[in-house]
């Protein structure tokens, strides 16, 4: 049995969200895929871009907001009433497991587990600071996400985080959460970034080749993972294959998001 995963930054209400979003629909609609982690998701009042996402995909979503989204709505006056949060999309049943605002930078961690026919699955959207020189924040930030890891009820298959990191694979931050090639950030908690296996584990989420991303003059980069637990959970997956999703313009000609998508094909091991 095939799962696709994927994780997606939708770039909140920047370059006209409601211009954006048949965009991001479309690409969304046409990735096809099972769980879905989404970082930078507007919200207003009691409505969510996540959920209205799903009713139209036919998923079912969890959305947690940001306890301070000032820093978002600080650049965007006229969208003040707004605010932003992580969700996780699922082709069955979510439920929302825990919220956590990560120090300083009003960007959350949402945990979740889903329900899926072959088990449970502990799930977490993460979103970390995106400042350059942000390192030593961001490894605070991933002792969070470690913790969440072993802290919660143990599920069938094998913890699952994706995310927005703000980091590049070589990155002490990157290095700390994946705990293999050096100290793990929890006593014996792996979390193996799936770009390992892409063809190009260096094809940037971050670049230039955006047009919302060219005035920046920031180079490439490769800041949005996918990691899986090694050694944990029941139901053993295998990483089949590893790609870069929203890296063009829907058929409407309009580019979905700054950040390009990363999305993982998982093979449930012995199931056909």
């Amino acid at each position: 049995m095939r799962l696709r995963v994927a994780t997606w930054n939708l770039w909140w209400r920047f370059g006209d969200a409601d211009r954006r979003r048949p965009a991001v629909l479309e690409t969304l609609r046409g990735l096809d895929a099972d769980v879905i982690g989404l970082q930078e998701v507007w919200c207003r009042g009691t409505e969510d871009l996540a959920s209205s996402l799903a009713d139209d995909l036919g998923m079912h979503a969890v959305f947690g907001p940001s306890p301070d989204p000032s820093s978002w709505t600080d650049r965007l006056p006229g969208d003040a009433d707004c605010g932003i949060g992580n969700a996780v999309l699922a082709r069955w049943p979510v439920h929302r497991l825990h919220l956590e605002g990560l120090r300083g930078t009003g960007r959350t961690l949402l945990g979740a587990t889903v329900d899926t026919p072959v088990g449970s699955w502990h799930v977490q959207s993460a979103h970390l600071s995106s400042s350059a020189s942000g390192s030593a924040l961001r490894c605070e930030q991933v002792r969070v996400i470690a913790r969440h890891v072993v802290s919660a009820p143990p599920t069938d298959l094998p913890p699952l985080v994706l995310g927005d990191f703000n980091a590049e694979a070589a990155s002490d931050e990157m290095r700390l959460v994946e705990g293999h090639l050096t100290a793990p950030a929890e006593p014996g908690l792996v979390l193996v970034n799936t770009r390992r296996w892409a063809a190009d584990p260096d094809e940037p989420t971050w670049s230039p080749a955006n047009p919302y991303v060219a005035p920046t003059g920031s180079p490439p980069s490769r800041i949005d993972h996918v990691l899986v637990g090694a050694g944990r959970g029941t139901v053993p997956l295998r990483v089949d294959r590893v790609a870069v999703f929203g890296d063009g313009p829907a058929s409407d000609g309009i580019w979905p998001s700054d950040h390009h998508g990363v999305v993982v094909d998982l093979e449930v091991a012995g199931r056909a």
